[in-house]
Order: structure tokens, then sequence, then C-alpha cells
């Protein structure tokens, strides 16, 4: 009698799908709740992105890692997920040969940082041993770059897994550098099953004691390599699971890992439409509140993201847009800019640097500008700000898909007003932010 092989890889036992991802993209580096602040990666870690496949399970001609929504393909979804984490260097994204013109135009277009393009091979495990292959040529190439540089871990992931979150990664990344290797696993939801030749019941196996093997994977880059270098042309052509690779070759037994159910893979035609619903709704439930290094701003900055948070929003809290914080105008995030003056330089800047980043706004971003009076006149020096130069300035703005609005908001000594004012501004702002309301636009709104 003929059993064939039980695969535990997610594509055959995708649990749980789709899952929201909470916020996308997710928090920044160091800030999860799962992941202190003051936790860090201090050793170089690297990406590989195999994205060779032809999608075939979508029923569609365009490769599924190619397939735009949002105007935007969703390899780049998941290449933005990598790139905002602060302490991950490289990222190396292999493709079929015939799409490496195509790839370095997605890279181009939507100007993504640290990012090579490498051709794959004719099978899965080919393509992966391409791009870490890479990673070596990379360090041989720069002959000045100090060895310590070469990247310690190695994290392989789907291109076509949009949805994964630093504190996540952080997690891989650490027990593959304790471990030598890593993996994500999920609970099995369906009983697994083996059949005979001729497609009858062999026997099922005790759901309790399998998990499905996910993505992200991690590890260090001399098991990875070895592991390569050692195995078979059968695991070649037909292997799909690196963790296998390790333990045979390189006798490394992986720390597996209790994954989030945001790790599900798009695979058919109808988790595009998932992935898709999912990313629009989280965009428009995330900005980045700009303070400009005013002490009151950022009072009212932190009252705000603890109000918003309550309402299903994330803030991200900085002072400007200046050195590492320039990564937030190429993010699909919406801007808070809080003023303590009547002046809207601020607001002109903040549009001059997202016109300088040429980013292409697939979708309308929304501007709120918050000016933080201490009277109840938006006054300076005598002078008040006329609601046409708010209104011309959004007319302009909104000709780039940028929604531009206004909240006054007069800052009140007495402790209940003001939490009530904040309350006030934070639904305000989640409204206009998920609402995105054209009536609104240009108008100075009271709270």
């Amino acid at each position: 009698m003929e059993v064939n092989h039980i695969n535990m890889q997610g594509d055959n036992c995708e649990p749980e799908r789709p899952a929201h991802p909470g916020i996308f993209p997710t928090r920044e580096a160091g800030k999860s709740d799962d992941q202190p602040a003051e936790c860090s990666v201090d050793f170089p870690v690297s990406v590989v992105l195999p994205a060779g496949g032809t999608g075939e399970r979508t029923g569609l001609q365009t490769p599924k890692q190619f397939c735009s929504f949002l105007g935007r393909p969703l390899i780049s979804y998941t290449i933005q997920a990598f790139e905002r984490v602060s302490w991950i260097q490289t990222i190396v994204v292999v493709v079929a040969k015939e799409n490496v013109d195509l790839m370095t135009d997605i890279i181009q277009r939507f100007q993504h940082r640290k990012v090579r393009v490498v051709p794959g091979g004719s099978t899965r495990h080919r393509s992966i041993c391409n791009g870490v292959l890479a990673l070596g040529e990379e360090e041989e190439e720069e002959e000045e770059r100090p060895a310590a540089d070469r990247p310690k871990v190695v994290i392989i992931h789907d291109a076509v897994r949009p949805f994964v979150e630093e504190d996540f990664l952080y997690k891989i990344a650490m027990a593959a550098k304790e471990q030598g290797a890593a993996g994500a696993i999920r609970p099995l939801v369906s009983t697994v099953i083996a059949t005979t030749s001729e497609g009858y019941l062999d026997h099922s196996l005790e759901r309790a004691k399998y998990r499905a093997s996910e993505m992200p994977q991690g590890f260090t880059y001399d098991v990875i390599y070895q592991a390569y270098q050692r195995c078979s042309e059968s695991d070649f052509e037909f292997g799909t699971e690196c963790l296998h690779l390790a333990l045979q070759y390189c006798g490394t037994n992986a720390k597996l890992i209790q994954g989030p159910p945001t790790l599900w893979k798009v695979t058919y035609k109808k988790d595009l439409a998932a992935a898709e619903s999912i990313i629009k709704e989280t965009l428009s439930r995330s900005a980045c509140v700009l303070t400009g290094g005013s002490a009151r701003a950022l009072a009212l900055a932190d009252a705000l993201q603890k109000a918003v948070g309550a309402l299903g929003m994330e803030l991200d809290i900085i002072p400007d847009l200046m050195g590492e914080n320039t990564r937030y105008l190429l993010k699909e995030w919406n801007f808070i800019q809080v003023s303590v003056n009547p002046c809207m330089s601020e607001v002109e800047a903040l549009l001059t640097d997202l016109e300088a980043a040429n980013r292409a706004l697939l979708h309308p971003l929304v501007i709120i500008w918050v000016h933080l009076s201490a009277s109840d006149e938006l006054s300076v020096s005598g002078r008040v700000v006329e609601p046409a130069a708010i209104v011309d300035l959004a007319s302009a703005a909104k000709l780039r898909n940028i929604l531009l609005y206004g909240i006054q908001l007069h800052q009140s000594k007495d402790a209940e007003r003001w939490e009530r004012s904040v309350l006030k501004v934070a639904e305000i702002t989640s409204a206009l932010i998920r609402e995105k309301s054209p009536a609104l636009v240009g108008q100075l709104l009271r709270a």
C-alpha cells in the first residue's frame, strides 16, 4: 500500500484566514507591546524574499506577487513591511529572470530602499539559494566592508505574505541567532490525512501533535549557506522546507515559534481581495503627529495618542521630518501637524517635503493642521489667518490627492474641559482620516 508524502507547509494548511493585522504598516522599531522600547537587534540581519512563483492557483495571468491593488503591486507592500524595520540591513528580492526589469521598475517607482534584485532559479530552493549566495557575494564585492557587516541572521519570507509584523520578526531573529534556525508555526485547523495511490484513506494524523509551518523563518548565515552547499539535487528540485535542510545537513534543530494569524499567504484570487480590503482599512487608521519640538504640542500629541487609541487608530509622534524621520514621507500614513502659532508655514513645509519625496499618492492622504491656541482668536501680533489662505492651500493640495483640514483647539487650564477638548479633537481627527470628507476640505474646525 503506497502512502503519499504529507507536507506540513502552510501552503496546504492555512488556518484562520484572513485575519486582520491591526495597523499596517505596524509600529516603529522597539515600540510594540511584545517588544519593549529598550530591546534592539545589535547584529546585522538581512532578508531574502523569494518571488519567482507563477501564481497558477490564483487563476490569473499575472503572478500574484505583481498583482496590484490600490495602485501598488502586492510585493511592494511586503517590501515596505521590512523597510520600516530599522535593524534590517538588506532585502534581496529573488524573481524569475524575465521579471528582473519589472521588479527593478517597481523598486524605482515606489522608492524602495535597501533592496537588491536577484534572478531566481527553476525551483523555490534554487531561488532562495541564489538569494543567500547574493548576500555573500555582496560582502566579497565590497572589499572595504568589515567582515562583521555580513548578515549574522538571514530571514526568509514569502513575498506574498504582506502582513508580517516587526515584533514577530524580532522574535525570529533573536531565536535564529541563539539556536541557528527558527521558524513560525500555526495550529492546524483541519485534520491532515494520508491517502493511498488509489485515492482511498490510509490514515489520519492526530491534529494536536502537529503544526503548520509558516513564514518567516530565520537562520544564521553560516547555517543556511552550508545547508544549500550540502543539499542534494533532489532537495533543490522537490524540496520546500528550509528548516528541514538546516536539520538534515547542519544538524541544527530549529526553534519553533507560534506566529500570529496575520501570517497568511495570498494564494487564491479571493485572497487578493481580502488583502486589498485589509490594507485599505488600516491605511485609514494610522497617522504621524508632527510636534515641531514644542513642549505644548508634544503634550497635546501624547494626550491625542491615548484618545485615538480607544478609537482604533494608531499615532506615531515625531518632532519633524528630518534625518531618520524622513522615512515617514515614503509611508502610506496620514499626518497631523500640531502648531502653537497660527502661521501655516509648518503645513506648507510638509507639503513641500511630500512633493520633494516624489511619491505617487495612490489614494487620498490626509493632513490635519491642529492649531493649539492660548486664546479664542487665531491670531498673532494682531494678525488673523484668513480662511481664504487655508482654502487656497487645501485647493492646491487636493490636486495632488492630499486632503487638508484645520482644527483650532483652545488650551484650557481647566483639566476636565481640556480632556473633553482632546477627546473631541480625537473624534474629529478619526472621522476626517477615515471618511476623507470632501465637503470639509480647507475648513477650520473648532474643538
